[in-house]
């Protein structure tokens, strides 16, 4: 006899509600996203459809919804634009084989390398393009900047705006369903409120016979099961140099967005995903997108943060989210077609909202200013252009603020010990940043015969360190003079292992740290 825990039953209950909401709006989401990379709405929900599906089931993170998003929408447009749809095809087949390859390579861990502002920065960055996105619901139908990816490219001078009591009523059920998702909560969390609030507006919109926008005024949803196909692209050098491109920035782009999300689901939930099982799942899910006629995608911060709020942590969170966007695309679409985007606009509302860091602003007055100019500058560069070069700029940036810091840090110390020997003692890392530092420290002329260099507080970190070490011996024995090496630790060591023809020094007898090493003599 079948026994069902109370726990159990409200965790499935949680994820397919959620799901359910999810995929409410997933539909506008990936219908406009559509329009910004140049291909038939259908396309953009197939995406949707598959990815979120195929990641759901496999990938490294539970509850975390991917779809076809405005970031790699963004690109792929000159590539649809210049060449054609089934181009698009083949860049996000071998999209997908790039993003495998590199969940095989186990290159999901640096994402660790990725500071916290940076992160505060993707955050802040892409809550302000989930609002700019939204706006365009607010131009005049047919007009520029309605739907067509004018907000992603960050000009919004050209839109024609909405005016009247078209607008008014617009924004009236913009804030109901906002104040429902902010105020249900209180009274029950037995419904997830997005669902409550979508279905009480839509509604309030059908009762009343009110007249505004529907999903049904952007495209209609109705389609049939996605057909497989081989995209129709002649398989020569030519069409690989068509796409590489392309599909480097497009695997780039989605693994940064996926990890960043599922980093961001981490700390929400308080669990910890798999970064290189997610990108194997991204890879596996756009590869097959690419041969059903999708437009690829991956993770989707807005949607996570829409399923998460509403309960869904598990993986049937997600399947939910897929089959029931491929349900309103086969039957249900005259009903989906009639949801106000009022209802829609106001669920991502609440998601810009819940997502910025809104702590940001006063964590800026007291963290270092570099790292508060590395958190404007991400969010800036996130709406100006697209997420992947935000957080390469930010990495970069931080590398150096980083690298620059230490380089201060380096510190020699120089005594004469009882066996009349010149010891220096280092502190600080010795890289790059803090070699000519390092090196100013020493006076082969006027120091002993014999010279010891005690690492014990130092680190040997890289090439350019081991080059420093080198340059010391060669004036040393230029000067006739010994130079040992003592309190190595073990990466140093293996360092010099590795450069032992370039680095010839002596490392001498260490009894307290076992470093004896006769190799390098």
């Amino acid at each position: 006899m079948f026994e069902f825990h109370p726990s159990k039953v409200a965790t499935v209950k949680n994820d397919v509600l959620s799901g359910l909401t999810v995929a409410l709006a997933l539909v506008p989401e990936a219908v406009a996203f559509a329009f910004v990379a140049g291909v038939e709405p259908l396309v953009g929900l197939y995406a949707a459809f598959m990815v979120g599906l195929v990641t759901a089931c496999i990938g490294g993170r539970p509850g975390m919804i991917s779809g076809a998003t405005g970031a790699l929408a963004v690109v792929m447009v000159a590539l649809v634009a210049d060449h054609g749809v089934q181009y698009l095809f083949a860049t996000v087949v071998l999209m997908g084989v790039l993003q495998i390859s590199a969940g095989a390579l186990r290159l999901g861990k640096f994402i660790r390398m990725v500071p916290h502002p940076v992160m505060l920065g993707f955050v802040n960055g892409l809550a302000i393009v989930i609002f700019l996105a939204q706006l365009g619901q607010f131009g005049i139908a047919g007009e520029p900047g309605w739907l067509d990816g004018t907000f992603m490219q960050g000009s919004i001078l050209d839109v024609s705006w909405m005016e009247g009591a078209h607008l008014y009523m617009l924004l009236g059920l913009v804030a109901l369903t906002m104040v429902i998702i902010h105020y249900l909560p209180r009274f029950t969390t037995a419904i997830p409120s997005s669902l409550v609030a979508i279905l009480v507006v839509s509604l309030l919109v059908f009762g009343l016979d009110l007249d505004t926008r529907v999903v049904g005024d952007v495209a209609s949803i109705k389609g049939g099961l996605p057909s497989f196909h081989i995209p129709s692209v002649p398989f020569n050098w030519a069409t690989l140099v068509i796409i590489f491109p392309y599909a480097v920035i497009l695997a780039a782009i989605g693994l940064i967005e996926s990890l960043l999300t599922l980093r961001l689901v981490d700390e929400i939930t308080e669990s910890r995903g798999r970064g290189n099982k997610e990108c194997v799942a991204q890879g596996i899910a756009n590869t097959v997108t690419g041969v059903f006629g999708g437009m690829g995608g991956c993770a989707m911060i807005g949607q996570s943060m829409i399923n998460v709020n509403s309960g869904g942590r598990g993986r049937l969170s997600g399947i939910t989210a897929a089959l029931s966007l491929l349900l309103f695309i086969l039957v249900g679409s005259s009903l989906i077609e009639q949801i106000p985007l009022a209802a829609l606009i106001g669920v991502m509302f609440i998601v810009v909202i819940g997502t910025f860091e809104w702590s940001s602003f006063r964590v800026l007055r007291k963290v270092p200013y570099t790292d508060a100019l590395v958190l404007v500058l991400v969010s800036a560069v996130t709406v100006a252009t697209d997420l992947a070069i935000a957080v390469v700029v930010g990495v970069i940036v931080s590398a150096l603020v980083f690298a620059w810091e230490h380089a201060k840090h380096i510190l020699v110390e120089a005594r004469e010990d009882h066996k009349g020997s010149t010891v220096y003692a280092v502190t600080g890392p010795l890289f790059f940043g803090s070699v000519t530092s390092f090196l100013e420290h020493f006076d082969p002329q006027q120091d002993n015969d014999d010279v010891v260099i005690d690492f014990a507080r130092s680190r040997v970190a890289d090439h350019s360190g081991m080059e420093a070490i080198d340059t010391l011996a060669d004036r040393y024995l230029s000067a006739g003079k010994t130079l040992h090496l003592v309190h190595l630790s073990r990466d140093c060591r293996k360092l010099l292992h590795k450069a032992a023809g370039l680095v010839e020094v002596n490392v001498i007898e260490d009894p307290k740290y076992f470093v004896a090493d006769d190799e390098l003599a």
